[in-house]
């Protein structure tokens, strides 16, 4: 079993590429996004950062359930400082299963007209 962190800035394409290679690998996808969306929290600009905390938290629980149930686990996550990048380490380890960290980087050009074309359609929230 393994446990993926997906991680890069915004509009570089981790969620899609989270989604492909949980499907690709039959793992369960975990997303920080749609887990503060059940905590009725939108966006990720202005989540005071003790929310981000708790949001943290229940998807470290989670993936260690999904673990200890011998799934493998893709987190979609932000630019994931490396602290961050540690927690998750952490848990894989509690776990004894591979970790395994992909990024995901675009060109700057890519990722600003990906940011324009989003600000113009409006289809996720915005970030600067």
């Amino acid at each position: 079993m393994a446990l993926v962190l997906t991680c890069g800035l915004s509009f570089s394409g981790k969620s899609t590429f989270a989604a492909g290679l949980s499907h690709a690998l039959d793992a369960e996808l975990l997303s920080l996004d749609r887990i503060n969306e059940e905590r009725g929290l939108h966006g990720g600009q202005g989540i005071p950062l003790e929310e981000w905390a708790t949001t943290n938290r229940i998807a470290h629980e989670r993936a260690g359930g999904l673990l200890a149930a011998g799934r493998h686990v893709v987190v979609d996550d932000t630019g994931s400082p490396r602290f961050i990048r540690d927690q998750w380490r952490a848990t894989a380890s509690a776990a004894r299963v591979s970790f395994v960290l992909v990024w995901v980087q675009v060109s700057p050009g890519l990722q600003r007209q990906r940011v324009l074309a989003n600000r113009a359609a409006q289809v996720r929230p915005d970030v600067t």
